[in-house]
C-alpha cells in the first residue's frame, strides 16, 4: 500500500470501530488479503479500545481473512456469525482444476476479490469462500470452472486439506540482511535487489520494507514483486569463510 491507501484503509477501519460502538452490534469488513489483515491487527491493538476485533476466514490458516469488530459481550460464538458462506465444487477426479482456475472463473463473472474469501483445490472437488451475496450469484451461475463441468453445493463444512508446495532454494549470504536474501531469493543482483528494495517492490511479513539492511530471522516472510513470495525456513551455521547457509522456500 502506498501512503494515501493506507489513510483509506486506516478510514474504513476507523468507521467498522465507530458503528459497532454506536450502535453496540457485531461489524464486519469484506475480505482482506494478507497485508491488509497484519494492517488491520495492527491498527485494532491501538484504537479499538472497549471493543473486540477478531480475523477469520473459515478454519484457522486461511489467508483471506474477515475483520469481525464487536462489543465484548460477545463470545466464541462471534464465528458463527460471520458473513460469507463455504461453497463446495465437485468434478471429475481426472479433470484436473487449480486455485487459478477457479478464480478465473470467478473473475469473470465481476465479482470483486474483496467478496472472495481463500479457495482450496483438492482432487475431484474443492472449496472457496465467498460473501452470503456472492455465494447465492455463483451457486446459481457456475456449472462450469473453464470447460469442466462441476456441481456446487452449500451444505459442507470445510474440510480440505490445506496443502503449500514450495520450491527449496539453498545457499549461502555475506549476512541476513534483506538485500542478501532478496539477491539469493530472486536470483538476482545485491545492486539490484537494493533496487527493488528501495523502490518500495519488496515486503517483509506484509510490509513494506524500509531499509536494505533490515535483518532477517528465521520464519519471515519475503514478497519480492514480480518474482515471488519466500521464507526464510532455517539459518543453518557459517562456512569457513564466513558466509551463513540458509534455506529459503518459495511458494508455489
Amino acid at each position: 500500500m502506498n501512503d494515501r491507501s493506507d489513510k483509506l484503509f486506516a478510514a474504513r477501519l476507523s468507521d467498522l470501530t465507530e458503528q459497532s460502538r454506536r450502535q453496540g452490534y457485531c461489524v464486519f469488513s469484506s475480505f482482506l488479503d494478507e497485508r491488509q489483515c497484519a494492517e488491520a491487527e495492527a491498527w485494532c491493538r491501538k484504537n479499538t479500545g472497549e471493543l473486540m476485533y477478531r480475523l477469520w476466514g473459515g478454519f484457522p490458516d486461511a489467508r483471506r481473512r474477515m475483520l469481525a469488530v464487536y462489543p465484548d459481550y460477545y463470545d466464541d460464538s462471534i464465528l458463527e456469525e460471520y458473513p460469507f458462506a463455504c461453497l463446495t465444487f465437485t468434478y471429475r477426479k481426472e479433470d484436473r482444476l487449480t486455485h487459478r482456475d477457479f478464480l478465473g472463473t470467478f473473475m469473470g463473472m465481476q465479482l470483486k476479490r474483496e467478496v472472495i474469501g481463500d479457495i482450496v483445490a483438492g482432487e475431484g472437488e474443492a472449496q472457496a469462500f465467498f460473501t452470503e451475496v456472492a455465494a447465492k450469484l455463483v451457486m446459481s451461475s457456475v456449472s462450469k470452472i473453464g470447460r469442466v463441468g462441476v456441481k456446487v453445493s452449500s451444505d459442507r463444512p470445510f474440510e480440505l486439506e490445506v496443502k503449500q508446495e514450495y520450491k527449496k532454494i539453498i545457499g549461502t549470504v555475506a549476512s541476513l540482511r534483506l538485500d542478501c536474501l532478496v539477491s539469493l531469493a530472486a536470483h538476482v543482483s545485491r545492486d539490484n535487489a537494493a533496487g527493488l528494495i528501495r523502490s518500495e517492490k519488496v515486503d517483509v511479513n506484509h510490509f513494506t520494507a524500509s531499509s536494505v539492511s533490515h535483518e532477517l530471522n528465521e520464519g519471515d516472510v519475503i514478497s519480492v514483486r514480480g518474482s515471488g513470495r519466500y521464507i526464510l525456513s532455517a539459518v543453518r551455521g557459517v562456512s569457513g569463510k564466513g558466509r551463513i547457509h540458509v534455506e529459503v522456500l518459495k511458494y508455489i
